[in-house]
């Protein structure tokens, strides 16, 4: 890899024909490559107390004087610093001895750690000085670079879609690939275009949805394989208005500040959109309301004119729960989908959540929407507009009596009327029959089950006595004793309704 002669790397500091440095271990690209942080000088036996990562270590030998060819103390000496993860170990010569100890280059070279001479002519505070004005000079650069990059990508905030030409310019001064997602957690612009192979975008995905659905303004990064990534929300906490992924990893001061730049202004420009959404969603509840008071007109004319025509009818309706109604995800999920749709979806804010309409064959979003933000929704039957009103109705009953996340009122209504009642009616049903229930536990009579056989069987006494298995006479007594402790005419039309109703509504 090609490194800047500039760059305060080991390799960069070897290179350096002034200090007439030569590598006497080289241990391979990536121990040369590393960034070296400072340059000290120490003889000590152990100097390991003041040492710290990247460091690179200057020494004149003197701790070995009385070591002679004994290899363990070089051995013992290397590991310690090597255990202090220095970046390399450089052994003035001429000063103690002549040349670099033998056993010091195999210690090294076993452990796996750079070693260069340093000749009598160069001073160590040479060295020193060189690592720091390399320091310095990446340090200055990096400086130049941000104020640069901020400029830049502050006229790219000029241009008509200031948005997309930031985050261009953001991706061009980083070289790595910038997506911005919505509130629903869709991918609405990226640079360079298609930059993500298909695995790793569905990841990207995933893991911007999760974010999304913590609901709290955060930056996070994450590895898909081996490319890192940095998320970071946009918008506050709670009305989150969408993340930036960056295909970068750890950025330094300087990237995360231009990063920090172009947050502030995505965060102002989707502020800003929130506001005309605001307004589009006030008309779109406005024109919802128009359907609702049976103005179907003005409302496929308004609509026509600003969005494009309504869905086709015959319509399928869907309501959602309240909440969902004011989800600023939801709401962007729902405006991709009618633009993508091309009037097949319109929907607006009703009275009690966010309605829905779809061509009845074009039901796949009410799914989507459920599985995505984990709300209930209610589904009408097919329906023109004129009937919108009623559709609402048969979406708000399904909703709020369906167990599953999407209910069709077709599958509501196929329970029957009476299991719609309310649970007022459960208990005046209950009510109504406790004489009798009443008289079966304490005589073990079978009062009720003897009524619902005969109502079951259309009053018939010899049918309900072939159901339960006893003579008609029996069922006759029975019934004559039911009259007696209900107070009522079994004769009677109304009397059998009741007693019916209160029989399926007590369960």
């Amino acid at each position: 890899m090609a490194v800047d002669a500039d760059a305060p790397t080991l390799r960069a500091l070897l290179a350096r024909a002034d200090l007439h440095l030569r590598v006497e271990v080289d241990a391979g690209t990536v121990a040369l490559d590393r960034p070296v942080r400072w340059v000290h000088s120490s003889d000590l036996e152990d100097p390991t107390p003041f040492l710290s990562e990247g460091l690179v270590l200057l020494t004149t030998g003197t701790q070995f004087a009385e070591t002679g060819d004994d290899p363990e103390p070089y051995r013992a000496y290397v590991r310690r610093l090597a255990a202090c993860d220095i970046a390399g170990l450089g052994f003035g010569t001429e000063v103690v001895r002549n040349g670099i100890p033998p056993a010091l280059v195999t210690a090294c070279a076993a452990e796996g750690l750079v070693l260069f001479e340093v000749p009598y002519r160069t001073p160590f505070i040479a060295v020193a000085r060189a690592n720091a004005e390399a320091i310095a000079a990446e340090a200055f650069a990096r400086r130049n670079w941000a104020l640069a990059a901020q400029r830049a990508i502050s006229l790219a905030a000029l241009r008509p879609d200031g948005l997309g030409a930031t985050l261009s310019e953001l991706s061009r001064q980083l070289d790595a690939w910038v997506g911005l997602f919505d509130a629903a957690g869709e991918l609405s612009r990226q640079h360079p275009i298609a930059g993500l192979d298909a695995d790793t975008a569905d990841t990207v995905h995933h893991e911007v949805r999760t974010v999304l659905r913590r609901g709290v303004r955060a930056g996070s990064a994450i590895r898909i394989g081996e490319r890192p990534f940095t998320l970071q929300t946009l918008g506050r906490g709670g009305r989150l208005r969408g993340v930036i992924a960056i295909a970068s990893g750890e950025l330094d001061r300087e990237g995360r500040g231009v990063v920090t730049a172009v947050i502030a202004m995505a965060g102002l420009a989707l502020e800003q959109q929130q506001g005309l959404s605001r307004a589009w969603g006030a008309l779109r509840a406005g024109l919802v309301q128009s359907l609702l008071a049976g103005d179907a007109a003005l409302a496929a004319r308004i609509a026509r004119d600003v969005w494009g025509p309504l869905p086709p009818e015959p319509v399928s309706v869907a309501l959602t729960e309240a909440r969902a109604a004011h989800h600023d995800g939801l709401a962007e999920l729902l405006e991709l989908r009618a633009d993508e749709a091309h009037g097949a979806l319109f929907f607006g804010r009703a009275d009690d959540g966010l309605a829905i309409a779809v061509p009845s064959s074009g039901r796949a979003v009410f799914d989507e929407v459920a599985d995505r933000f984990g709300i209930r929704l209610g589904v009408s039957d097919p329906a023109a507009y004129e009937e919108f009103a009623a559709a609402v109705d048969q979406a708000r009953i399904a909703r709020d009596r369906g167990t599953e996340a999407v209910t069709a009122f077709a599958d509501v209504a196929a329970t029957g009327v009476l299991s719609a009642l309310p649970d007022a009616a459960r208990a005046l049903a209950q009510a109504e029959l406790r004489p009798l229930t009443d008289h079966d536990r304490d005589t073990g009579s079978r009062l009720v089950e003897t009524l619902s056989a005969w109502l079951d069987h259309d009053c018939s006494h010899e049918a309900t006595a072939r159901a339960l298995g006893v003579h008609r006479h029996t069922v006759r007594t029975r019934l004559s004793l039911i009259e007696r402790l209900l107070g009522r005419d079994l004769s009677s039309f109304a009397a059998r309704a009741e007693l019916w109703a209160a029989l399926r509504a007590r369960g």
